[in-house]
């Protein structure tokens, strides 16, 4: 009837101005209409939204980089992240070492104040002190990878190898040779840990494409 007809009408119109008022005003669609929509390699065209779904997929990086920049960060770039997390490591380990020294050595001492200070004083010895010898190595580290890295043009896993071995070498280059291989032995060694360990992913990943192949 015509009464039916302006109520269901006016219940759309009202419908409507709720939509777009809170934004969602969007047309509505037919069975018809969206049967006619291509579905192929894309999304189809939602009725509740006004925004074309296919333009929200993001098949690209969201991020802008300069002409010719590396999506990964440097040796450079990583090398004040490396020696900055060392130095507080070593000031972390420092600190925790120093308050079992210095328990250690005034344990015949009472609970006062020369036992406190005296707590503090090495506690602050031994903290700066493992803060400059892990921000050392750090920075030889870091030092010796750039510039094995420049010169090679390359980065890789030989760099870091590289760079561990001689920084093992210089930071003992004080103790002679059996100080300096020594030195190098365990920065060959724990650098090429860190090598095994970053490409554990790819050996495990390789090693089993190669079995299934055999089986």
């Amino acid at each position: 009837s015509a009464m039916d007809n302006s109520n269901s009408q006016g219940s759309g119109g009202f419908k409507a101005g709720l939509g777009n008022l809170f934004g969602g005003g969007a047309p509505e669609y037919s069975n018809t209409e969206l049967a006619g929509v291509p579905l192929t390699g894309m999304s189809p065209l939602s009725p509740y939204l006004n925004v074309d779904p296919r333009y929200l997929v993001q098949d690209t990086d969201e991020f802008i980089l300069p002409t010719g920049a590396n999506k990964t960060r440097g040796r450079f770039e990583l090398a004040f992240f490396t020696i900055g997390g060392c130095c507080i490591t070593g000031a972390a380990f420092g600190t925790i070492n120093g308050v079992r020294m210095g328990l250690k050595e005034t344990r015949d001492m009472a609970w006062s104040k020369p036992r406190n200070v005296q707590i503090l004083n090495i506690v602050t010895r031994q903290g700066a002190s493992w803060a400059n010898t892990l921000g050392s190595v750090a920075l030889l580290y870091s030092v010796f990878g750039v510039a094995i890295e420049k010169v090679r043009g390359a980065e890789d896993d030989i760099n870091t190898v590289a760079a561990g071995t001689l920084t093992g070498m210089l930071f003992k280059s004080t103790s002679g040779l059996r100080g300096v291989a020594r030195g190098g032995l365990a920065g060959l060694a724990l650098s090429g840990a860190y090598a095994l360990y970053s490409n554990w992913d790819n050996i495990t990943g390789s090693s089993s494409s190669s079995s299934s192949r055999l089986y």
